[in-house]
């Protein structure tokens, strides 16, 4: 419907008033950025903050000023080719008559003209800035290549320092695939340009280009070329990085056909960008044209063809022959590169028979044998020194080692965190609940006699054997809140919860002001508003608790805090805790890595570490990073009450962590600079040690032939604790291996034959692995020269030594313990089976295993009861590590055992419970011991089945006559039932 003449117009606004509209939209646009720019101003601030508190702000300084720097490099390099492509294009379009300008390109110049001048400059801008934000990501690359140092050995193929590739070649890729980029896009964007005005034209006798536009694309067509030509060039050293193969480095078809062919091409490219330059000035583009023809078909014959007529018909009949000298490179090269190299390999033909005192001679390695099993036994801790609910233990423990009375312990040890879940309101978040308190140990090769951890250091206040003087405050571990708000000064009221009430403390539960440098200060009206919006938080801004002393402590995770001071490492999954000198220090483990060492096979690290703690949580995995060179170059500490790093070099011939040094300089201190007391404490790191087991699965084998034929591939066996089947973890133990003098705090490993898809394999050993993990000598600065070094066992190839699997079966179908079991189970009891420890002891492969019992009560915790020990087909189950042994070798092993190493019958709680308080644990049977009805049980057992079988069903009743009797007199021995006057038997208090 239309309006007719008469039809009202609508009222006009004022002027002033149109303005003021359109003036809002601006306004809101600018306030918005305004906005946005000063909450990210308030990060980059806070950032600052953090690490100047820490000491390491040049560190977040140098990255940030390196990214930066290559940013802004990219960005104008970018730019500048695309404008000035854009801008000569423009500059030299033909003025042609009107009438002969095809009326789309016509259209397309109007529409470009009004906005030429800005498209000149946004678009190249645009385009720079999004290709300097991917070539900024490479900022480690660019600035190791600056500063690199040598490595001191050459490449086989090349003879050229390994430097070169680990440095060199990376920045040298990175930067002709920039510039490749940069060129294409310049070259994209002058065509276009060209095409608009009148450059290049498509008419009916085919393309017809102007002068200008024919040097303009010539000369970025050669420079295409000549990096096409170095890219060429690269590739033959690219080939000593290669995984194509079946082995990783540059092979018989890569040295003889590969590498001459990738010459080749690269003088080809080189001549064709010369034929280029050549062509766009004097307009004749036949021999370019061929030229580029000629290329490519090279690169497909030379570069494709060629090869594999080689591989297929040259090096596939004979394959071994022609392949050995390069399968050897590789063993070589990928051994050194994991610090394999100087692995002491041993022949061990362990035995399966046992004998009389046949442990005798392994007294250090019985004495240590670690029955607490940290995978366990957090339930315990949590039970019995947890005290309030908003502390708590992690779920699997640490392992660590402690010198007591002149001898060195195996602990198991933990931190008593906060449980942030457990704290309602802001207040207590972050302000009264701001740190965990001390530290809980345990032995690990001893227990109560009722089966509880027997504690080293415990209680509140924490006290034992360790320390009796420490600072106990937890501020920073992997359990604390996201922040917190802490310190004061003098005469302000404390704030935050010490510790809870303990035994005669009138004045109720202690407060504490931390006193510590922890973190940046929120003291003024600007932080306060920079951490309120870094938090989210207006209570952090508005509330009363914040002081003018007060500080944030946030990042408060040990492994978090060493990624961010040292962003250049590969953080170890499982820091863990340690009393040093006077303080509790978090140790963290830090590898440097690469993927470039020449002939070295990658590996994936999340793969290479998963075992059953990383499937469990229990341990951080590691990230999927591809990597072919590691090395444990740096232990950190991070102190638990004020959180300072300590980046420690350790392996300080490292070439890499030389190069990040001089990038980071006065960043890490020399190990010389270590305490004697942090030395002690010092261990080999899990993660490195796993990649290095999964590396010796194959290379194990240092003979080209050998391994070539492959008939000896090792695995490393699954968890047989495990439903699923994800590998066993390596274990800390205190052993001695044979042919060494002296027992040593050790990191272990076992390897069975590769298992087949199917799971028919041999589940037997084949070899056993240690790595010698204590760095102590006693003296401050100085590690012993035996830490790190890796003891492999190599058994005959005709063992039927078991492996872990099989010995588990063994446990699990021996009669008598499947029957004891079931014993344990009752009363909706559960068995828990502990960590299955394997040790070479008694001339074989020795298995330990503890069981733990614990009762279905919400209050319930497991305790060990029994102790599994198996050798050979010889399996003992009792409930002293004493009396299994002697149970499989013949009555007397020889062995010495700790103190401790096991229950008593009479004096452990049933299922796991704590006994009523101030009460006394009701008496043990008086009749028959505990073995003795057993073995009446499993009599009768067997003769029922035989009855059974026979069908004498008067036998069958009265053996189970018997076996009911056997039971009820078990049970009165174990402690589960009591007798009562009348004779019958009676459930124990509490009991179900």
């Amino acid at each position: 419907m239309t309006a007719g003449p008469t039809a009202p117009r609508p009222p006009r606004q004022p002027a002033g008033q149109r303005k003021k509209r359109g003036a809002l939209g601006p306004t809101v646009v600018i306030v918005l950025a305004l906005v946005a720019a000063f909450v990210g101003l308030t990060q980059l601030y806070t950032d600052v903050l953090w690490y100047d508190q820490l000491g390491y702000l040049s560190v977040f300084v140098t990255e940030n000023v390196a990214k930066i720097s290559i940013f802004a490099v990219s960005a104008v390099l970018v730019a500048a080719l695309m404008f000035a492509s854009l801008y000569l294009a423009y500059r030299s379009r033909p003025i042609t008559a009107e009438s002969i300008v095809d009326d789309n390109l016509r259209r397309y110049q109007e529409a470009l003209e009004p906005v030429r001048k800005i498209v000149l400059v946004v678009v190249p801008v645009l385009f720079g800035l999004f290709a300097a934000s991917t070539a900024m990501t490479q900022w480690d690359t660019v600035l190791l290549f600056f500063n690199q140092e040598p490595f001191g050995q050459e490449d086989p193929q090349f003879g050229l320092d390994i430097g070169f590739y680990v440095f060199t070649l990376p920045f040298l890729r990175f930067l002709i695939g920039f510039l490749v980029s940069a060129i294409l896009l310049a070259g994209v964007a002058g065509i276009l340009m060209h095409y608009v005005y009148g450059g290049i034209r498509i008419n009916e006798r085919g393309l017809s280009t102007t002068r200008a536009s024919r040097v303009h694309l010539g000369v970025l067509a050669a420079l295409f070329l000549l990096l096409q030509a170095a890219n060429f060039w690269l590739d033959r050293y690219s080939t000593l990085q290669s995984s194509s193969g079946k082995w990783t480095g540059a092979l018989y078809t890569d040295v003889n056909a590969v590498i001459p062919t990738k010459a080749i091409l690269a003088a080809a490219a080189l001549i064709v960008a010369v034929l280029f330059l050549v062509a766009s000035f004097i307009g004749r583009w036949r021999l370019p044209l061929i030229g580029t023809a000629m290329l490519v078909v090279v690169a497909v014959v030379a570069g494709g063809i060629y090869p594999w007529v080689v591989q297929r018909f040259q090096v596939t009949p004979t394959e071994q022959a022609l392949e050995n000298e390069y399968i050897q490179r590789n063993i070589q090269q990928t051994r050194e590169a994991y610090g394999l190299e100087a692995t002491e390999v041993m022949a061990y033909d362990a035995t399966t028979e046992t004998a009389q005192g046949a442990l005798r001679q392994d007294t250090e390695t019985t004495s240590n044998i670690r029955l607490l099993d940290p995978n366990v036994v957090s339930a315990a801790f949590s039970q019995l020194q947890q005290f309030r609910p908003y502390y708590q233990f992690p779920d699997t423990l640490n392992v660590d080692r402690y010198e007591i009375d002149g001898e060195v312990q195996d602990t198991v040890i933990a931190t008593r965190e906060l449980n942030p879940d457990q704290n309602q309101g802001w207040y207590n978040q972050h302000v009264v609940y701001t740190h965990g308190y001390g530290v809980v140990a345990a032995y690990g090769n001893r227990v109560e006699a009722d089966g509880k951890p027997q504690f080293m250091q415990a209680g509140i206040p924490s006290r034992g054997v360790i320390s009796d003087d420490y600072e106990p405050r937890i501020y920073f571990g992997e359990n604390s809140p996201e922040y917190s708000i802490v310190g004061g000064g003098e005469g302000d009221v404390p704030l935050e919860l010490d510790r809870p009430q303990t035994a005669g403390d009138e004045e109720g539960d202690a407060k504490t002001t931390f006193n510590g440098d922890g973190g940046p200060s929120v003291g003024n009206f600007f932080n306060r508003l920079s951490y309120g919006i870094k938090f989210q938080s207006s209570d952090l801004l508005l509330s009363d608790a914040v002081r003018p002393e007060s500080q944030v402590l946030y990042d408060r995770d040990p492994r978090e805090r060493v990624e961010k001071v040292a962003p250049y490492l590969t953080v170890d999954g499982a820091p863990y805790p340690a009393i040093i000198d006077g303080q509790v220090q978090w140790i963290v483990d830090a590898y440097t890595t690469s993927d470039a060492f020449p002939y070295s096979t990658p590996s994936v690290l999340q793969e290479a570490t998963q075992d059953t703690q990383t499937a469990q949580g229990a341990a951080a995995a590691l990230p999927a990073e591809r990597v072919n060179y590691i090395r444990n170059s740096v232990k950190a500490t991070v102190n638990a009450y004020d959180g300072s790093v300590t980046l420690y070099a350790w392996d300080d011939q490292d070439p890499l962590l030389k190069a990040w040094q001089n990038v980071f300089p006065n960043t890490l201190k020399p190990y010389s600079e270590m305490s004697a007391d942090l030395m002690a404490h010092v261990r080999y790191p899990q993660d490195m040690f796993k990649v290095q087991r999964e590396l010796l699965n194959e290379y194990h084998v240092t003979n080209a032939n050998d391994f070539y034929n492959a008939n000896d591939v090792w695995s490393v066996p699954n968890d047989p604790t495990q439903e699923s089947n994800v590998p066993l973890p390596p274990y800390y133990l205190s052993m001695r291996m044979p042919g060494e003098e002296e027992a040593n705090f050790s990191l272990t490993t076992s390897f069975i034959p590769q298992q087949s898809q199917t799971g028919n394999t041999r589940n037997v050993m084949y070899g056993y692995l240690s790595a010698n993990a204590d760095a102590g000598t006693g003296e401050d600065g100085v590690k012993s020269d035996e830490y790190g070094k890796l003891r492999l066992l190599e058994l005959p190839r005709s063992s039927v030594v078991p492996g872990p699997g099989q010995a588990q079966n063994l446990f699990n179908s021996d009669t008598d313990v499947s029957t004891e079991l079931n014993l344990l189970r009752q009363g909706a009891s559960e068995v828990i089976n502990g960590n299955l420890l394997t040790l070479p002891a008694g001339g074989g492969m020795l298995y330990v295993q503890p069981v733990y019992v614990q009762s279905s009560g919400d209050a319930a915790y497991p305790t060990l009861r029994r102790v599994l020990v198996g050798f050979g087909e010889e399996v003992g189950f009792a409930p002293t590590l004493d009396e299994a042994l002697d149970e499989v070798f013949g009555g007397d092993s020889g062995a010495q055992t700790s103190a401790g190493a096991g229950v008593d019958d009479a004096e452990a709680a049933p299922d796991g419970e704590q006994p009523a308080e101030g009460g006394a644990r009701p008496p043990a049977g008086t009749g028959d011991t505990l073995q003795d009805a057993l073995n009446e049980a499993n009599q009768a057992v067997r003769d029922s089945d035989q009855a059974l079988q026979d069908g004498d069903w008067a036998r069958y009743g009265e053996a189970q006559d018997r076996l009911q009797d056997a039971i009820e007199r078990a049970l009165e021995a174990e402690g589960v039932v009591e007798p009562q006057a009348d004779g019958a038997l009676a459930p124990e208090e509490g009991g179900e």
